[in-house]
C-alpha cells in the first residue's frame, strides 16, 4: 500500500527505520546528531572526533554492533578512548607529569572530603569492586583516616586495588605533596589538579550517553560507594549508582575547572 501524502510517507519511513536493525553508521549518525550539556563545542566536537574514530576502527575490525553498544554503555569505550588521549600527551608530557610529587604511599589525595571521590563509569565500578571483594570485612582505609577511601590499605595507605583504579585516580596528580595533605584538612591550597585527558573522559562518556538515549542505558557511579561496598561484602554496587544529572555536572565542573 503506497503512502497517500508525503506526511505519511514520512511517518513510514520513520516506522521502517525503528524497526530495522541498528547499524554502526546509524550510531555514527546519532553520535553527530547528539549534545552534550555543560561544555563548550569546542570540547564536544573534539569527543565527537574521537568517538567517531572509535567507531570507524570497530567497523573496520568488523565489530558486532551489540558489542559497540555495550562497551559504548557501559564506559569502557571511555575509558579505552581516554587512556589513548592521555598515552599521547604523555608522549610530551607537560608540566604537573614532569614535576609531579606522587609517590607509593603518599595517599592525601585518598582523603575524599566530599565523600564522593569522584564519579565512575560502569565498567570501572565493576572493575574495582571485583578487586576489592578478597579485602571485603578487613581494616580498610577508613581506620587511617575516617574520609579516606576504602580501597586504601590503613597500614601502609596504599591502594589494595591500584591495577583497577579508576581514571579519576590515574589522572590526579600534585606537584606539591605538601598542599595535598593541607586540602586533606580542608585548606584550599594550589598544586594539584586532573590531566586535561580527564576531560576528553568524562565528555566521550556523556557523548555515549546523548547518542544511546533510546537504545540503552548510561549509568555512573560513586568510586567511595563503590568501594564501601566491595569491602562490607555487598554483592552488588547498586547503592553507588548516581542520578541521571550527575554526569552533566561532572562534565560542566571539569570544563570550569580548565577553562574549556
Amino acid at each position: 500500500m503506497k503512502p497517500t501524502s508525503s506526511r505519511a510517507a514520512r511517518r513510514l519511513a520513520r516506522k521502517h527505520a525503528k524497526s530495522a536493525p541498528l547499524t554502526l553508521a546509524d550510531l555514527s549518525e546519532k553520535v553527530a546528531r547528539a549534545k552534550v550539556k555543560g561544555i563548550s563545542e569546542a570540547l564536544e566536537t573534539r569527543a565527537k572526533r574521537i568517538l567517531t574514530s572509535y567507531l570507524q576502527t570497530a567497523h573496520s575490525y568488523g565489530m558486532p554492533v551489540r558489542a559497540v553498544v555495550s562497551e559504548m554503555a557501559s564506559g569502557q569505550a571511555a575509558w579505552r578512548l581516554g587512556h589513548a588521549v592521555r598515552d599521547e600527551m604523555l608522549k610530551t608530557p607537560p608540566d604537573a607529569v614532569r614535576k609531579a610529587a606522587c609517590k607509593q604511599g603518599c595517599a592525601f589525595c585518598c582523603i575524599l572530603s566530599g565523600g564522593e571521590g569522584g564519579l565512575i563509569t560502569g565498567f570501572e565500578a565493576t572493575q574495582l569492586h571485583d578487586a576489592l571483594l578478597p579485602v571485603q570485612g578487613q581494616p580498610d582505609g577508613r581506620e587511617w583516616h575516617p574520609s579516606a577511601c576504602p580501597a586504601l590499605d590503613p597500614a601502609t595507605q596504599e591502594c589494595r586495588a591500584y591495577d583497577a583504579r579508576p581514571m579519576i585516580c590515574r589522572s590526579f596528580l600534585s606537584m606539591d605533596a605538601a598542599a595535598c595533605e593541607a586540602n586533606a584538612n580542608g585548606a584550599e591550597e594550589q598544586g594539584a589538579g586532573l590531566l586535561g585527558s580527564h576531560l576528553d573522559y568524562l565528555a566521550v562518556h556523556a557523548l555515549c550517553r546523548a547518542a544511546l538515549k533510546g537504545i540503552a542505558q548510561v549509568h555512573t557511579y560513586s568510586m567511595a560507594e563503590t568501594a564501601k561496598a566491595a569491602v562490607s561484602g555487598d554483592a552488588t554496587f547498586d547503592t553507588a549508582r548516581h542520578g541521571p544529572g550527575a554526569l552533566e555536572i561532572a562534565c560542566s565542573d571539569g570544563a570550569r575547572a580548565a577553562g574549556a
